[in-house]
């Protein structure tokens, strides 16, 4: 489900930016200055300290929705502007270096060529995402899917399969009973 939002502003400046964001909702300029702070300090935290576990606690912090055993690597830059559109289901594994993305917003002068939107990403229970991966917005990583190196994610993987490239595209299925249940 896609949701307009506005064009990246012609103005420039990161005032102009979060003060037209203000002007449009109920909250103060200085509310959604700060919490574009705190989310941009939380995501640099997390991309570079060791212990997954902690990166899995500022990531939620941020907003990620995160279930349980999930393991995120390093360098994941996870979207600093809508993080509470990206769900990372319990038993997912993100290696390092990936980006996902849930939201497009191109200068004003494509307006006539390209959408400004944001949409959610799922990466769905026992999910592999490996290394130097990118997921695009609206993206759903079916349940026990795995995408392999260096793949640019641009639309739905199905559950169960194997995906690569750019765009990814399946390269193998498996059968769900070859999949060993976590306890």
């Amino acid at each position: 489900m896609k949701i307009k939002i506005g064009y990246y502003s012609d103005s420039g400046s990161a005032y102009h930016q979060y003060k037209e964001k203000a002007d449009g909702s109920r909250k103060e300029f200085a509310q959604i200055v700060a919490k574009k702070l705190w989310t941009y300090a939380l995501s640099l935290v997390a991309m570079w300290i060791p212990a997954s576990n902690i990166r899995v606690l500022l990531h939620r912090l941020r907003g990620v929705k995160i279930g349980k055993r999930v393991s995120i690597g390093s360098s994941v830059l996870m979207d600093n502007v809508y993080p509470e559109y990206i769900v990372l289901e319990s038993d997912c594994i993100l290696s390092g270096n990936i980006i996902i993305l849930s939201h497009s917003m191109p200068r004003m002068h494509f307006k006539n060529v390209l959408e400004a939107f944001v949409a959610p990403v799922t990466i769905k229970r026992g999910a592999w995402i490996s290394a130097g991966v990118i997921i695009l917005p609206g993206v759903t990583v079916g349940e026990f899917s795995v995408v392999s190196a260096g793949s640019v994610v641009t639309c739905d993987v199905p559950p169960y399969s194997v995906v690569r490239g750019n765009p990814a595209e399946v390269i193998s299925r498996f059968n769900p009973k070859w999949i060993i249940p976590t306890k």
